[in-house]
């Protein structure tokens, strides 16, 4: 405990050095000049179904809330955040909650708090305005009872940082994500498949709320992803032209500056991009503080390929002589073979049993459709 105090002394000690470094990023706002800023009117049709001209909110027969926006950055954040109020407020409640649990103390929390501002200090400069727009468009729907974290926008916008932060910070084995892709002679049509499991856990509250968002933006591409209130970064997701991304993460170190958030990369590949090629142009261009497995799958292309982002470098694995890609949590390109801390994860983690099993199934299943690769997805069993 002694060690904890004096830990934490250390670290406001040196914030209050470093506070002259921060006052630029406290009082950043996105350039929404040339946005329509006129907020949406919700009209209430039932207790699950929310109107707001083209766009709307529901709940489905399945039990999850779809979401459809359309517009500019700034609209789609509006309107994005005032059809999904409540759930919203509630998300965040559910968030900072579990961030109290984990930090009781108010010293701490005070201390963590100053710690945020001065990691996040220069989050805002690998954030592009089309997306910081978007995101003080949700932000403006946000709680006001958590303005002692920080201001509504801010606050939004470190959120969309926190996975990478808690990722790397942690190193955190909750996450443990598998995924795959099949085309060519190894799909049953020949067109290309995928799958994916999302197995990453906060707890069951947060999890109640999942939104299926259909994005039409002014530019770019329309697009689909699974996500939750208020997060406007991609986890999962589809756009028009047939182009995927999901994420895997990867062993990091701890990066001692936020970059660009690992799902607004992907959000961005997803908006944008319509091919493979463009999707490696645009994470050629950002810079990121984890290490990430980004699969990318192409209707256009007909297959799929593996994005490896670290603070460090980029490299592109692609399968040769082979009609499918398997993916678990470690690189597999020659960029990374070597590397220390991949290797560790290799050796100490369960991502290779995982790569291993998927391998196995694959095997067992000559051509893959939607019934076996859920079936993949869902199976529970071990190697042999």
């Amino acid at each position: 405990m002694k060690i904890q105090i004096i830990l934490f002394s250390i670290i406001g000690f040196l914030l209050l050095f470093a506070s002259c470094g921060i006052s630029k990023s406290l009082h950043h706002k996105p350039d929404i000049s040339h946005y329509d800023t006129v907020k949406p009117i919700i009209k209430k049709q039932s207790k699950t179904v929310f109107i707001s001209g083209n766009n709307s909110f529901l709940k489905n027969k399945q039990g999850l809330w779809e979401l459809y926006v359309e517009g500019d950055p700034l609209q789609i954040g509006l309107t994005t955040g005032a059809l999904t109020d409540s759930l919203l407020k509630n998300q965040e409640k559910i968030f900072f909650s579990k961030i109290e649990d984990i930090v009781p103390s108010k010293f701490k929390q005070n201390l963590l708090r100053n710690f945020l501002k001065w990691y996040n200090r220069k989050l805002y400069l690998n954030v592009t305005n089309e997306y910081q727009a978007e995101i003080y468009g949700i932000s403006q729907y946000t709680s006001h009872n958590f303005n002692n974290i920080a201001p509504q926008y801010l606050r939004s916008l470190y959120l969309h940082g926190a996975h990478d932060i808690g990722h790397a910070l942690q190193d955190l084995t909750l996450v443990g994500c598998s995924s795959f892709a099949a085309w060519g002679d190894k799909s049953e049509n020949g067109n290309l498949i995928l799958g994916r499991n999302f197995d990453f856990y906060v707890n069951d509250a947060f999890a109640e709320n999942k939104v299926v968002a259909f994005i039409n933006p002014k530019e770019g591409h329309a697009f689909m992803m699974v996500t939750w209130p208020g997060m406007i970064g991609a986890v999962s997701g589809m756009n028009k032209e047939g182009l995927t991304v999901t994420i895997n993460a990867g062993k990091s170190k701890i990066p001692l500056i936020a970059k660009t958030p690992i799902s607004i990369l992907t959000r961005e590949i997803l908006q944008h991009s319509k091919n493979i090629d463009e999707a490696i142009t645009i994470a050629k261009n950002r810079k990121v503080f984890v290490s990430e497995s980004i699969m990318v799958g192409s209707a256009i292309d007909n297959k799929a390929i593996l994005i490896e982002v670290s603070p460090e470098k980029m490299a592109v694995f692609e399968v040769s002589n082979s009609n499918q890609l398997i993916c678990s949590n470690h690189f597999q390109s020659d960029a990374f073979k070597n590397d220390e801390r991949n290797i560790s994860q290799i050796v100490n983690s369960h991502s290779k049993y995982r790569y291993d099993r998927m391998q196995e199934l694959f095997l067992e299943n000559s051509k893959i459709n939607s019934e076996i690769a859920s079936k993949i997805l869902r199976n529970t069993d071990g190697l042999q």
